[in-house]
């Protein structure tokens, strides 16, 4: 009896899954429960209709086999590296499914490739992220009918340009390369802006929700494999499953980057962690020595009584103020330079190619953003607000400042504490000796 007793409570689970009274989608906002019935309702609609349209024929049965099989194959060869992917981006939403999905927008009926996508996110909910976090189902069911939308997309410019599937594209010349390339855009956009209801359950920005440049490239080489497995499944069927090694060791390149910018990001504000702010000072240092009148700022920005919000609201409340803060500080500078959390409340930018006099201005106009600055949070479905913010400000500027990083910081830092010594709330410059 003891040995049965594990298997009760995930009987319990399915049976709340199945109630429809149970599900944490009538836990979310109003507009995205309307948003999921929408594109519920138009991805149903659409698949009814051209699978009454449009006929299946064996052959398209063979490529759905091969689709689904081969998407099977590379999601649980790579299960690993997606998820540990999953864990350190920010961008959930783009994975590798792209390159089976488009390759069925390219070479099955619109129907059919409808099915692929819910056989590929089956799995995927099923096997690839189980053991990640538990994912709401009616998450993973918006995601997929979001691709499934999406393909819809493409498949209607291909027909809108006369090219139904990869093999009418490869006797039209380049009307047929034109479909595909027009197709392959819609699919990117149309998946970007479908997604940004989603944003309504989670506190990401939208800038953050769509990825830095490597998401983005991973979805453009997906789009590419997924044609280039539509043209192989087109004329030499045999080669098709060569794509899966390309597309793994793709797989891991990207996982490699975001690891290696996941391990100097501060987890917390989104800014550089010390790690990843002393290798760019360090960088920046090496260039201003190799000139002979180059120069660069250091700031440290403390923020005066933060332990007092974090007693008086919460620590949940005092992060953030801190990403606030951290956004306000953002704001404030210039895009190329470098702003890092040192830990606590305790701030540090980087200014390249700027002399002592725009260094205290740049301070300055930081130490007067974050003392306007108003955060609101909620607390018990009340919104509150934390004002009357302010900093406290060291600058260090390079070479009279110090010539190595951890001189710069030290002055800044001692500067920094006579800001604090003096009333707090203001800008002190440091020097070498200070």
């Amino acid at each position: 009896m003891d040995g049965a007793r594990p298997a009760q409570p995930r009987a319990g689970r399915i049976r709340g899954a199945l109630n429809p009274a149970h599900w944490t989608l009538w836990q979310q906002r109003g507009s995205l429960i309307f948003y999921c019935f929408l594109v519920e309702s138009v991805a149903l609609a659409a698949t009814v209709w051209t699978a009454l349209a449009v006929p299946v024929r064996a052959w398209d049965l063979a490529v759905f086999g091969v689709l689904a099989g081969l998407g099977v194959l590379q999601a649980e060869l790579g299960r690993q590296v997606e998820r540990v992917r999953r864990l350190v981006s920010d961008t959930p939403h783009i994975n590798l499914t792209s390159v089976w999905t488009f390759a069925g927008v390219l070479l099955l009926p619109p129907a059919l490739g409808a099915a692929l996508v819910a056989v590929l996110y089956v799995h995927l909910a099923t096997r690839s992220l189980a053991r990640i976090k538990r994912v709401p189902p009616f998450r993973t069911t918006l995601n997929a009918t979001l691709v499934v939308v999406t393909c819809y997309s493409a498949d209607l410019v291909l027909a809108w340009l006369g090219v139904g599937d990869m093999s009418a594209a490869l006797t039209a010349g380049w009307r047929g390369v034109t479909a595909i390339a027009l197709a392959a855009v819609t699919y990117f956009l149309v998946a970007a802006i479908t997604i940004i209801p989603a944003l309504t359950i989670t506190t990401r920005s939208v800038k953050a929700f769509f990825g830095g440049l490597g998401d983005n490239l991973l979805e453009v080489a997906t789009l590419c494999l997924g044609m280039l497995t539509a043209l192989t499944l087109a004329t030499l069927p045999a080669l098709t499953l060569a794509i899966v090694p390309p597309l793994l060791v793709l797989h891991r390149a990207v996982l490699i980057k975001q690891l290696e910018i996941a391990a100097t990001t501060d987890e917390k504000t989104g800014l550089f962690n010390t790690t990843g702010w002393h290798l760019l000072a360090s960088r920046e240092l090496a260039r201003a020595q190799r000139h002979t009148h180059g120069t660069f700022g250091v700031l440290m920005i403390d923020l005066d009584h933060f332990k007092l919000i974090n007693d008086s609201h919460g620590h949940l409340a005092g992060d953030t103020v801190l990403r606030a803060v951290a956004a306000t500080i953002k704001s404030a500078v210039r895009d190329y330079d470098s702003v890092g959390r040192f830990g606590g409340e305790e701030f540090v930018v980087l200014l390249p190619d700027i002399g002592p006099a725009a260094v205290l201005a740049v301070a300055e106009r930081i130490r007067s953003a974050i003392e306007g600055l108003r955060v609101e949070y909620e607390d018990d479905s009340r919104v509150r607000a934390i004002d009357g913010l302010s900093a406290s400000i060291g600058v260090a500027t390079y070479p009279d400042g110090g010539t190595a990083v951890d001189r710069l910081l030290q002055a800044a830092d001692k500067a920094l504490y006579r800001a604090k010594d003096a009333g707090r709330n203001q800008v002190v410059e440091g020097t070498a000796s200070a």
